[in-house]
């Protein structure tokens, strides 16, 4: 039931995801330096878009808008609808 062994590959090859059966020794280490590099990046581009956001209607109250948690814009027109 387990499918057998490894069917015999060709040991010349090389390919750079790792050829027949590629596993290397720092596999974990590189997957989590890779995940920190998308995550530093992602947050780079959701910081700059952020920034960038600009607004012509604010979201109406007590609707669910997830960019109030991160866009300036609406976070100061809701501090001064507040202190009125």
């Amino acid at each position: 039931m387990g499918g057998g062994g490894k069917i015999p590959y060709p040991k010349h090859v090389w390919s750079p995801a790792g050829g027949w059966y590629g596993q290397p020794k720092n596999w974990r280490q590189n997957t989590i330096t890779m995940g920190a590099l998308v995550l530093g990046f992602g947050l780079m581009a959701l910081n700059l878009s952020a920034n960038l956001e600009h607004r012509e209607r604010m979201p109406e109250d007590g609707r669910f808008f997830p960019s109030r948690w991160w866009s300036k814009e609406i976070r100061e027109h809701q501090k001064t609808k507040e202190s009125t």
